[in-house]
């Protein structure tokens, strides 16, 4: 058996970041640029004004209003000491211009207005290119909406981005029917792949559900064969060497280099990587709770990895153990927990049962409290690392 990390390493030689297209800006929220963008116009492109009041030029107090600019309504003219427009917040500024009044400092009567006695020396101008320049870019990252929002800003119709990700799920195994039909007594729902699934497309990936590939060399085979063209295949089950554990055989006849097989941790022992036929693949356990929580811990960080988010590991945080412990044995454990939000860093307490078996608890589960390898006993208050889920 390899560690945690050392399969994580080997898992990241396997997958490099995909190829770009370009996309209408609207399709671009949560992909990850592929080049960076330049910004077409300033921001402000003109010197706008922050507030509702008078643009006025000259000392004053007193002022003449000649005219009024609201947002999109500019007033074309040009101020000479002692005139005034009326003006919005975010109209622009006319020549002349030296300051922004707010409404509340002005007093006004017809086409004159005097200024209060206490009115501030606040200018309320944005001035021309306060937020950005034209030819000032945003660096590649994954798009969030307040970056939308800023390429919207600066013109950018259509953004450069990495390929989404195709990931192909094949379940395994002839006990497996899927939701909706009638199983056997001696047969059971396929649940993984649709929580698989789900966190693929959560992560930006493309989730392709292939039919369920059961357990005799010709229906692997088959199905292998539909995920010739993803960018990364995930099977589910199967990786083990019972005597109906096929994938590693089928996958290794059509031609698979295993990059390692077993790993140090719970639950999850029984996971597999390489690639197939220059196909990144990697094999999950079937028992429900493992694979998922490989799901989180090696899935998730390769399909990051294809989407250029670089080679990085789970995201661990920490907490406080509400709960003692005892010793960890020679494998990680993720054992799934329940976090409890306090004052400073969040209490976690583990669940009594951690069956690889129990979807139920995992439902209840909002993280997966990390025991290393021979950590020894842990008392309530030790600080813990978790990770969310």
């Amino acid at each position: 058996m390899i560690s945690v990390d050392e399969a994580l390493s080997r898992a990241f030689d396997l997958v490099r970041p995909l190829g770009a297209e370009t996309v209408p800006l609207a399709h671009a929220a949560g992909r990850m640029m592929a080049a960076p963008a330049t910004a077409k116009r300033d921001q402000p492109p003109f010197a706008a004004s922050a507030m509702d009041g008078y643009a006025t030029c000259g000392t004053g107090p007193a002022f003449h209003v000649i005219g009024e600019a609201s947002a999109g309504h500019a007033w074309h003219g040009a101020l000479t000491p002692g005139q005034t427009i009326r003006i919005f917040t975010g109209a622009p500024v006319p020549i002349g211009a030296e300051r922004v009044v707010i409404q509340e400092d002005v007093t006004r009567s017809g086409d004159q207005i005097i200024l209060s006695s206490t009115v501030d020396d606040s200018l309320n101008i944005r001035a021309k290119g306060q937020d950005f320049l034209a030819g000032d870019s945003l660096s590649p990252r994954l798009l969030r909406p307040s970056d939308i929002a800023l390429l919207a800003a600066m013109n950018v119709a259509e953004v450069s981005v990495i390929l989404r990700p195709v990931i192909a799920l094949i379940a395994t195994g002839d006990e497996l029917v899927m939701p909706g039909e009638s199983p056997r007594d001696d047969q059971i729902i396929a649940s993984n792949s649709f929580a698989l699934k789900a966190m693929i497309e959560a992560a930006g990936g493309i989730a392709r559900l292939l039919p369920i590939a059961r357990d005799n060399e010709a229906s692997l085979s088959k199905v292998f064969e539909l995920a010739a063209d993803a960018d990364l295949i995930v099977t589910i089950g199967g990786a083990s060497v019972g005597d109906h554990d096929l994938v590693a055989k089928v996958a290794a006849t059509l031609g698979m280099e295993r990059s390692f097989y077993k790993i140090a941790m719970r639950p999850g022992k029984p996971l597999m990587a390489g690639k197939l036929n220059g196909v990144p693949m990697l094999g999950l356990p079937g028992n429900p709770v493992s694979s998922i929580v490989c799901g989180h811990i090696f899935m998730l960080p390769m399909l990051r990895a294809l989407q250029g988010l670089g080679a990085q590991g789970p995201q661990m945080q920490r907490a406080v153990l509400a709960e003692a412990l005892p010793a960890n044995g020679p494998r990680a454990h993720y054992m799934r927990a329940k976090l409890q939000m306090a004052e400073g860093l969040p209490m976690i307490t583990a669940f009594k049962a951690q069956d690889s078996a129990l979807l139920s608890i995992l439902s209840q589960a909002d993280a997966l409290l990390l025991r290393p390898v021979a950590d020894g006993p842990r008392a309530a208050g030790d600080i813990v690392e978790y990770l969310p889920i």
